[in-house]
């Protein structure tokens, strides 16, 4: 009988071999890309088949079923673990794929990418990022669940698992989502941590000594442990625990030793991040009692094993439509809800609708004109979800009379982060990629620091999170620079796939939101003022192309162009008065997004900033980072070139130059 499994249960010959061809199909892998992690697929083979193969609902013919189990790989670096399984149970996944991991253009890069390849439900490789979204996709579910659901119709009904390892639970994100999701009794969400107590520079002890199981019971989860790593019935018991208890998510340690079957490298560090190298992969192969020594091989009857599993997920997918079509008949108007919690075009409808770009002509802060954006916004869209990191009142994002979403109201809209503004992006993001949900995330400008590294993954899968970040510059006032945003705008404008809007009054507010909901494949963040700015005269639903003219010089050609955001679009109407009077004719434009901007046609771009006009000064109140761009070698800049100071807001304006006198100065002297 082939070795590599634990005999504590009764394993047949086809599962152990199947555990196998996992295995054999990563460290081949690895091994002919000459890089990657073999340490973790050989490791975890044994959970992921027996949860694949036993326990999961998915149906590899239909990898978008919408009430098919998620499966995160948390531990992103041991992607060819996930290939393999995708290969294996037909996901489309091909053995050549599998030969061209790591290479150009393949379809299996070094670490798992969503939208790239099929069945990949999140992209993963910074740890503890996967931790994050999997709650997110829990939160999802739990909420679509208590929106459709009824009795004997529960048409969403499913888990999400995540596997990942020691890194992932030494990385701060994961104990801000777990907290959360122990607070919020997600009992759909089952955590698989596999235990091999080995990091890059060696043992964990070196850094990571505490009792994990301690931690995540301190959270709330269900506590399992599997000792032996391979014993695929125990395994299969711990996971139909977890799945019994339905108050509390499950946390399972299964005990591992990384690059298992290798026996050269097993146990060891150098198993985690680099090929066994080719005299290993045979020993591997002996060890597991493996029929072929050739790259890649798999034998029939494991395909026609897999294959079988396949079926499985299948028939649970056709048994779920018989009880969907059902349920849409019995509930015409659940089916009516259904499809518009599920149209990418639902926003749209806000275009042409007056009402949403109504506003009242008197002064009012950007986060107060967003807030009243928001609830106009939640009634267009019955699937608007979301929630700051404890600052809903500052941020205005509380969409009244939709409840709490909590352990006790899974149906509620508003969701409270906490102070956990990593954890939230990360969350954002899972409750987008689970899908029928469109979700937003806030917090104070300045702490977008702590979303970021969530807000590029949001951008690099094409996920269109939209971030709500208020008290956007030194207006912020007497909370002082720890609070005063500076360099963060041309941080996320340096992102590619990311647009970032900063509005000046309620039309462009209006604007930027409705460029957010509506948005496919791109993420934004909308940057807002503390303090009221006017409406002003020319402001328009031009917005929507990141720039535009806003107030337009008398001469077919400007003496002067002066480009603003926010609140410094006021500065420049004020200036463009002044300067008038002593006969300077110069062009307003208010760029909301360069991003968006920079989408646009070369024609527009000219018509906007024609190249003829070299004179231009840009007014915002942040860095001065990017604005290059624009305003060129004979331009100027009107921005921060330091941090901000503790004073009421006026007071620092005025201090550090953002008043008409000093734009009006910075034109002349060109």
């Amino acid at each position: 009988m082939p070795q590599g499994i634990g005999m504590e249960g009764t394993m047949n010959q086809i599962d152990t071999m199947s555990v196998n061809a996992i295995r054999v199909l990563a460290a081949d892998a690895v091994q002919k890309a000459k890089s990657g992690h073999p340490g973790l697929p050989l490791g975890s083979a044994a959970m992921a088949y027996e949860l694949w193969a036993n326990h999961m609902n998915h149906n590899p013919k239909n990898p978008q079923w919408k009430n098919r189990d998620r499966f995160i790989l948390s531990g992103g670096h041991g992607s060819t673990l996930l290939y393999s399984l995708l290969h294996l149970f037909g996901y489309g996944l091909t053995k050549e794929d599998m030969m061209n991991f790591r290479q150009m253009d393949s379809l299996t890069p070094g670490h798992p990418e969503y939208g790239h390849t099929v069945g990949v439900e999140a992209t993963t490789g910074p740890l503890g990022a996967g931790m994050g979204m999997a709650v997110g996709m829990a939160m999802a579910e739990s909420h679509l669940a208590a929106v459709f659901n009824k009795d004997g119709y529960p048409v969403v009904d499913h888990y999400t698992y995540v596997l990942g390892g020691d890194g992932c639970m030494m990385e701060g994100i994961s104990s801000e989502a777990f907290s959360l999701a122990g607070t919020l009794g997600l009992s759909k969400l089952i955590v698989f941590y596999d235990s091999n107590k080995i990091s890059i520079e060696g043992s964990t002890d070196i850094a990571f000594t505490e009792n994990v199981q301690k931690r995540m019971e301190a959270f709330g989860f269900q506590l399992l442990t599997v000792e032996d790593g391979n014993d695929l019935d125990s395994i299969g018991r711990a996971i139909e625990e977890a799945k019994a208890d339905t108050a509390r998510p499950s946390f399972i340690t299964v005990k591992t030793q990384i690059g298992y079957g290798c026996p050269a490298k097993q146990g060891k560090a150098s198993a985690h991040g680099e090929p066994l190298g080719d005299d290993n992969v045979k020993a591997m192969k002996e060890f597991l009692n493996w029929p072929s020594m050739e790259p890649f091989y798999v034998p029939d009857e494991v395909y026609a094993n897999y294959e079988a599993h396949a079926e499985k997920g299948a028939k649970a997918e056709e048994k779920w439509n018989a009880l969907f079509d059902e349920y849409c008949q019995k509930y015409p108007e659940m089916k009516d809800m259904w499809d518009k919690f599920h149209n990418p075009e639902l926003a749209k409808a806000a275009y042409d609708c007056e009402e949403y770009w109504a506003y009242d002509e008197k002064p009012d802060a950007t986060r107060s004109l967003s807030g009243k954006q928001l609830q106009k916004l939640k009634n267009l869209m019955p699937n608007l979800i979301g929630g700051a990191a404890d600052l809903a009142p500052s941020t205005k994002t509380y969409m009244a009379d939709m409840g709490d979403f909590s352990k006790d109201n899974y149906a509620g809209r508003n969701l409270h982060f906490g102070v956990r503004e990593l954890a939230m992006a990360a969350i954002g993001n899972g409750l987008m990629l689970h899908g029928g949900l469109r979700a937003f995330v806030s917090t104070f400008f300045v702490f977008s620091d702590y979303t970021k590294p969530m807000a590029r993954l949001s951008a690099l899968m094409g996920v269109p999170l939209t971030f709500v970040f208020t008290h956007d510059s030194i207006g912020v006032g007497e909370d002082g620079p720890t609070h005063e945003p500076i360099e963060q705008l041309a941080m996320l404008r340096a992102m590619p796939n990311f647009h970032v809007y900063r509005p000046a009054d309620a039309t462009e507010t209006a604007a930027a939101w409705y460029s957010a909901v509506s948005s496919k494949k791109t993420p934004t963040a909308l940057v807002l003022t503390r303090q009221n700015l006017p409406q002003l005269a020319g402001s328009s639903k031009e917005a929507l192309k990141g720039a535009y003219i806003l107030e337009d010089s008398a001469k077919e050609v400007p003496d002067a162009i002066i480009i603003a955001t926010g609140s410094e679009v006021e500065l420049a109407v004020g200036a463009k008065a002044e300067l008038a009077k002593e006969g300077v004719d110069v062009r307003v434009v208010s760029m909301p997004s360069m991003d968006v901007f920079e989408e646009q046609p070369e024609d527009y771009k000219e018509k906007v900033l024609p190249k003829a006009v070299r004179k231009r000064v840009a007014v915002e109140a942040l860095g001065d980072f990017g604005w290059g761009r624009y305003v060129g070698l004979d331009g100027t800049t009107v921005t921060m070139k330091g941090f901000g100071a503790s004073a009421p807001a006026g007071q620092l304006f005025k201090k550090f130059g953002f008043t008409v006198e000093n734009v009006v100065a910075a034109v002349k002297s060109l």
